[in-house]
This record gives C-alpha cells, structure tokens and sequence, in this order.
C-alpha cells in the first residue's frame, strides 16, 4: 500500500469472501455458459464461504447468441443475488436505440445485426430512417421485457476490498466514487496509458487483447471472446489471484 493506492500484488478480497471476474461475453454464450458452470463447480468443490460472480459488460453484439446470453443473466442475477453484472458501452447502445433516441448509433454500427437476428429480427446499417423505425418497433416486440429490464438495471461499478470493478475503466485522478458515467463505460487511452497506482485496482474489460492484461494497477480481462472464441476470467480471494480461461473454435 502506499499514499497512491494499492498495487495487484498486494491487493485483497474481503476475507472469506472468494471473487470471480469474467470479460467481455458479447453473444458467446457456449463460452459464458462453459465459464459459468466450471466457476460454479469451483465454488461447490471448495465450499467457499461467501462468493460473487461479477460480469464486466457488454453481453451482446457480434457473437450470435446474444438472446441467450440475456436470457441466462437476466434469470440466474434475479434468482442469485452473488450473481452480479454490470453495464458495458454495447448494452447501453442497445438500450438507446430502443429508446428511439438514436436510430443510427453504435448498436447499428457496430455488431447490433448479430443481436437483433438473436431474436429473428433483420438489422441493415443503411436502412432509411424509416425502416429503422420498423426495425426497432419489431426488436422490441420481439425482446422478453425481462431481457430490457435486466438491462435498464445494470449498475456501472461494484467495489470489493481492495478492487474496483467497471466495464471500461477510470479517469486518472478523479476518485473512484466521482467517476464518470461514459468513463466507466467508454474511456480508452487516458486510462489504459496511466502508470501510476489507483485508490484500487481496477478490473476491466472493454479493450480486447491476446490474452489478460495484468498490471500493477489494473486487469483487463477482455480477449475479445467473439473473435477469438477465448474468454477470460479470473478468480480473486484474500491475496491470491489466479486468471481461468475456456476456449471454444
């Protein structure tokens, strides 16, 4: 620990209280559901305490299997608590856009066909504005309102001992309890480049890379699961770290 923050190294969970972190989903649900059953599995061969299972975001876009996802989380997180999942910049892109708000967003632009054929609805990038309007009509109708409420709810960030938990990362120098709403969903560089240590260590997903990303003040979990067809996770209780990994063709 120092007047900074506090590095990986040192960082601990709340005792008795075991912690998994799982990357960026978007639509794989083979893996999520991989990932999910051999965590629980873990957690019954140990006989842990006390645990949580935390989701990092953007569950949806470009995989193929987004329905499912949804479906899953949005079930398993209001029947287990421990559960937990949080908002990520694709999930709020989709919430826009059936909002009407912004027909021509990132969820049109950036995977949101896969998404809406999820539910048997076609998705054109370059409809007019009408048939977009049609679009959305049909994407709403045909999504559980279970599956939209479970997305309205998600929280931006979780904090456990000596870890803070969001979907894309801090603003350096702003205390974590004062971060911004579209940091935590969307900031990149600033945050990614930052060197020194935070009031906690951050675990993130929202960039892909090759494999998980551990630095003395942050993790980044996301290894792009819908490309790579591997995903990520890691397990967190008192001082010990330890990364799992399900990969799928």
């Amino acid at each position: 620990m120092t007047s900074e923050g506090i590095s990986f190294e040192e960082a601990a969970a709340p005792e008795g209280l075991r912690l998994y972190a799982i990357g960026d989903i978007h639509g794989r649900f083979d893996l999520m559901a991989e990932m999910h059953a051999r965590i629980m599995d873990e957690i019954r061969r140990d006989r842990s305490e006390d645990w949580r299972i935390i989701y990092l975001g953007d569950y949806i876009d470009r995989g193929g299997q987004e329905a499912q996802v949804l479906d899953f989380l949005a079930q398993i997180t209001s029947e287990e608590p421990r559960v937990q999942a949080l908002a990520g910049n694709h999930d709020q892109g989709l919430l826009e856009f059936l909002s009407g708000n912004s027909l021509d967003n990132l969820f049109v632009n950036n995977g949101g066909e896969t998404t809406a054929a999820s539910y048997g609805v076609a998705l054109s990038a370059d409809a007019p504005r009408e048939e977009m309007q049609r679009t959305r009509q049909a994407l709403l109708e045909a999504m559980p309102q279970s599956h939209i409420a479970f997305m309205r709810a998600l929280p931006l960030s979780f904090t456990y001992g000596d870890y803070f938990f969001c979907h894309a990362g801090v603003r350096p120098g702003v205390p974590l309890e004062a971060q911004d709403r579209h940091d935590l969903l969307w900031i990149r560089q600033e945050f990614l480049r930052h060197q020194g240590l935070f009031g906690k260590v951050i675990i993130h997903g929202h960039t892909p890379v090759r494999r998980a990303d551990v630095c003395p003040n942050r993790v980044n979990l996301d290894t792009g699961a819908w490309r790579s067809g591997l995903l990520t996770a890691m397990m967190l209780e008192g001082k010990r770290k330890r990364l799992l990994e399900v990969a799928l063709s």
